[in-house]
């Protein structure tokens, strides 16, 4: 089957730790159909209490900002957004970007998002916007890609 496009998902810096009550991903936890990190909350304490900033969430203006880097970053780089949705703590994106591997199109999108965040002044010195990692999937189907486009859009 070939590629259709990505899946994208990435968390806002904090808002999901391991440990968390709805589970969370580790590098031993990382496989696709495998399930996720059961609750914890004595790790999640841990982890909360070794973090280098408060947990970052988006309000409206912020979202705004996310979307149109999104977009316009996407158009420039003739990639189709085919649905997205900047929620509060994080960002969902189907993406058709051929010939770019999915790791790398999220880094440019945090990147370019970050970068507009700073400049409309909605962060101002923060170091840590983006969780490291994010959920890339492959679409494969056109089946697959219209689910992918219906979560997105219509059940957040």
């Amino acid at each position: 089957m070939a590629l259709i496009a990505y899946f994208l998902t990435w968390t806002t810096y904090g808002t999901r730790v391991h440990g968390d009550e709805r589970g969370s991903i580790d590098d031993s936890h990382n496989t696709p159909g495998t399930p996720p990190l059961p609750a914890d909350p004595s790790r999640h304490a841990r982890v909360a209490a070794i973090m280098a900033e408060a947990p970052f969430v988006m309000d409206a203006p912020m979202r705004d900002v996310v979307e149109s880097a999104i977009r316009d970053h996407a158009g420039l780089r003739r990639w189709r957004v085919d649905a997205l949705n900047v929620r509060s703590n994080h960002v969902h994106v189907v993406v058709a970007a051929t010939g770019h591997e999915p790791e790398i199109v999220v880094a440019q999108f945090k990147s370019w998002a970050t970068r507009r965040l700073r400049e409309a002044g909605l962060i101002g010195d923060r170091r840590r916007v983006w969780t490291k990692m994010a959920s890339t999937r492959y679409i494969n189907s056109e089946a697959s890609r219209v689910a992918a486009v219906d979560y997105v859009s219509n059940h957040q």
